[in-house]
């Protein structure tokens, strides 16, 4: 019988849904001291690899957004309370990446600080200031607390998600520049990009809590509006966005050359002027009760609903003269934009000022609702 490629163990864990992700959330303290042992951990843990895709011998579903690992320990700043380490494991390949965070799974950081002791609380709120070591930003989690534990309960529904919870706000503060270092990573609000197969194709590459690239749907002969199952199916729109992404991702400087692909970043965001779309559910979204219509790829995935980071990244952008996301928006009321997306509306604020030429994304905030699913020991 062949060997597991890693001695079989157990670790402990918690299970949580953060805003429309799932993950596996581990204390640091019980991971390897070595950085290098954790991928082989991860990636048994959720299946992976699995060239059928389902992740079935693992925690994984079989989809990014449910293929995630976040480690939560001490901080190693004095401005944060903890420290937050966001791992995508791949569903069919044999590789976790560190190279972005994960805007949904930072709303199960809080909760998971204040439930497991790692940080004391009093009254019925805590601020939680979260330093997420992939992207070396602050994000600021205020929550409501119910005897000394995270509050489950309460009104606050997010599309993609059934029930209501208890209101978790973020604020991603200084979101600018998370992996290229610059809010606009070429220096302009739109490019043509020289797209090898494809000639040129107008972008907009924003980086504001994850690097993304928007396109405009109607240029790649999309409507904007399709379901992800639709997008799926079409395979030369795929290889088309799949080629953009990994042109923009050497532009942006988070690849060396095109024949490395796209990897998990930059996000691609499609975009289009509000107009009537459907939900997954069926659901029928009015053209004014958006600004913006968004379908989002990552891992060459399209998304169920919108990344966390993602949401923060295109409301930003929407904020910037010139960007894609600025044309094709409608006008907003202050400083929030509703994006209409698979599963919804999300509602983003974001604060964009400028300095004698100089554009500086301030924060971006969106409220998400977080629950812990199951606690106990993940097998490896």
């Amino acid at each position: 019988m062949k060997k597991s490629y890693l001695p079989h163990g157990k670790i402990s864990a918690v299970f949580m849904r953060g805003g429309t992700s799932k993950a596996i959330m581990f204390h640091a303290r019980d991971l390897p001291a070595e950085r290098a042992d954790w991928d082989a951990i991860f990636l048994a843990a959720m299946g992976s690899p699995d060239p059928s895709g389902r992740q079935l011998n693992g925690m994984g579903g079989g989809v990014t957004s449910v293929s995630k690992v976040c480690v939560i320990g001490p901080s190693s700043r004095p401005d944060a309370d903890v420290d937050y380490t966001f791992a995508q494991v791949m569903v069919k390949e044999a590789r976790v990446s560190y190279a972005g965070n994960c805007g949904n799974m930072s709303a199960a950081v809080g909760p998971f600080a204040v439930d497991e002791g790692l940080i004391a609380v009093n009254g019925a709120g805590a601020e939680i200031r979260i330093h997420n070591t992939n992207t070396k930003k602050i994000i600021r989690s205020t929550i409501l607390v119910e005897d000394g534990k995270a509050a489950i309960d309460g009104d606050l529904a997010i599309p993609g998600v059934a029930g209501t919870g208890a209101p978790i706000r973020l604020d991603f503060l200084e979101p600018g520049g998370s992996a290229t270092g610059k809010l606009l990573p070429s220096g302009n609000p739109f490019d043509m990009l020289d797209v090898p197969g494809f000639g040129l194709i107008e972008v907009s590459m924003v980086d504001a809590a994850n690097p993304c690239v928007f396109v405009d749907a109607a240029g790649e002969g999309l409507t904007g509006v399709e379901s992800p199952e639709a997008l799926e199916r079409n395979l030369a729109a795929l290889a088309r966005l799949h080629a953009i992404g990994a042109q923009a991702s050497v532009a942006m400087g988070l690849s060396a050359t095109f024949g490395e692909g796209l990897k998990n970043l930059p996000l691609i965001g499609i975009i289009s002027r509000a107009q009537v779309s459907t939900t997954l559910s069926g659901t029928s979204i009015p053209a004014d009760a958006a600004e913006l219509c968004i379908r989002m790829l990552s891992s060459g995935q399209p998304h169920r609903a919108l990344p966390g980071t993602g949401s923060v990244c295109t409301a930003v952008a929407a904020r910037i003269p010139g960007t894609l996301p600025h044309r094709l928006a409608s006008a907003a009321n202050g400083n929030a934009i509703r994006l209409a997306h698979p599963s919804g509306v999300i509602v983003v604020d974001s604060e964009v000022t400028e300095n004698q030429g100089t554009l500086h994304a301030v924060r971006g905030s969106v409220y998400r609702t977080a629950r812990r699913l199951f606690d106990g020991f993940v097998y490896y």
